[in-house]
């Protein structure tokens, strides 16, 4: 799957409110989204403007079988640091801040 298609995809689980997100103790640093401090048409912005170089891969630290996306690209002067993967129907937020 191609960046373009991975982009899509996340992008429709968030606009259909197929999100969900990962348990961590520092989720209210890490994971803007979770805490209601970003909203979702912020984020959905946020990844519109990524390119695929602003996209990386990475296996997941507790299943190596699930892929991890990671975006990090600069938006409206912040540099943001989204890191999902797809659960379906879901996409699981693991971090999103700036």
């Amino acid at each position: 799957m191609g960046f373009k298609d991975i982009k899509r995809r996340v992008i429709e689980c968030l606009r259909a409110g197929d999100i969900e997100f990962a348990v961590r103790r520092d989720v209210d640093l890490k994971n803007l989204l979770s805490t209601g401090d970003v909203s979702v048409p912020e984020v959905i912005n946020v990844i519109m403007r990524a390119g695929g170089a602003d996209h990386r891969l990475s296996p997941h630290h507790y299943d190596s079988s699930v892929d991890v996306h990671i975006i990090t690209v600069t938006c409206a002067g912040l540099h943001w640091y989204i890191k999902w993967y797809f659960d379906e129907p879901a996409s699981v937020f693991i971090s999103v801040h700036h």
